[in-house]
């Protein structure tokens, strides 16, 4: 909570900062030009990214065997997005929602980590190729600076180290649990002197190692299943893209289509990588700063911006929370639909 207050307040910051560098009169001068038929389509395709989101999800669950219906998915995607909102730790806590969700509903938490992990992944794979297309125009037009490549670098690695636990679970539940034990071992030898006690069992981490690795026997067999996560992955990123180019087409400005890529891949970047709640404030100041440096008018930068991050942002984080609640209000599930593969979450 204290994060989202943060950035809250930067985001107040940045808005004051803004206002600063240009006149009111300007920003309402482009409100007032705007065709705002592209921005009630930009909402529309936002419902397509949900959508696509969703199915990110099912396609990891059909990989790992695991048989789950699309339309209940959606509300469960939705909420887990409002939970990495509320509480960052790089896609993470929203894989910790999925694992309390498995075991309301008396389902597998190793299977489900397992899924959530994918999830994860499929989300940094996906994101990547944007990213190296975003990164290349920067570098092309001298406007990389040594924030973009740092916050490159540590999202490469945490997609890297994560992928490596995945591969070690595929092919040794005991491979995996030294590496969990040495990673918890790691983290309770920092934080010791912090808080006086283990933070992390390394007993459970490798009883969970074995589970996981149950988990992705079914992906061990057919490796190609990882594919289909992987393109709605990159489908729901070409939405979000079309949505940031619609806000262009709303508020009359020009573009091309370097400064759109570039400014996607910026935005994305510090969605992920950034010490405030999906980036508030973080994304609104660079995003803005980024266009500006692309010879956009900062007036117009500014009205792009937020009308991007109101669309990709709040609206899902307000859906998300109605879905957080409904959730909540539903009875558990304990039956799935039927399959000839083992029936777990």
């Amino acid at each position: 909570m204290r994060q989202l207050i943060f950035g809250l307040v930067l985001l107040l910051a940045v808005l004051f900062t803004i206002n600063h560098f240009t006149q009111v009169e300007d920003i309402l001068d482009v409100l007032q030009h705007s065709d705002w038929r592209f921005f009630l389509l930009a909402v529309a395709v936002e419902g397509l990214w949900i959508m696509a989101y969703a199915a990110t999800f099912f396609a990891v669950f059909r990989a790992l065997g695991i048989r789950r219906r699309l339309l209940p998915l959606i509300p469960l995607a939705v909420a887990t997005n409002f939970v990495n909102v509320i509480a960052p730790a790089a896609g993470m806590s929203g894989l910790a929602y999925l694992v309390s969700e498995a075991r309301r509903n008396h389902f597998s938490s190793a299977h489900t980590t397992v899924a959530g992990a994918l999830v994860v992944l499929a989300d940094y794979c996906g994101f990547a190729f944007f990213l190296v297309l975003g990164l290349f125009v920067l570098f092309r037009r001298g406007d990389l600076s040594a924030t973009e490549i740092f916050a490159s670098g540590l999202l490469f690695s945490m997609g890297v180290v994560l992928a490596a636990l995945l591969y070690l679970g595929m092919k040794s539940a005991r491979a995996l649990g030294r590496a969990l034990r040495w990673m918890a071992h790691s983290v309770n030898q920092i934080l010791h002197p912090f808080i006086r006690r283990d933070y992390l069992s390394e007993e459970h981490a490798e009883h969970f190692a074995h589970d996981a690795a149950e988990g992705l026997s079914q992906v061990r067999r057919q490796p190609k299943k990882l594919l289909l996560p992987l393109l709605f992955s990159v489908l729901a990123k070409a939405i979000l893209l079309s949505v940031l180019m619609l806000m262009f087409l709303a508020f009359r400005v020009p573009l091309s289509l370097g400064t759109l890529v570039a400014a996607f891949a910026i935005g994305y970047l510090f969605f992920i990588i950034s010490p405030t709640p999906a980036g508030i404030g973080m994304v609104e100041g660079l995003l803005t700063l980024s266009l500006t440096s692309m010879f956009v008018p900062v007036d117009q930068a500014a009205v792009v911006v937020l009308g991007y991050r109101a669309v990709t942002f709040w609206l899902p984080l307000f859906l998300g929370m109605l879905s957080f609640q409904l959730l909540h209000l539903k009875k558990p599930i304990v039956t799935e639909e039927p399959s000839s593969a083992p029936q777990t979450n």
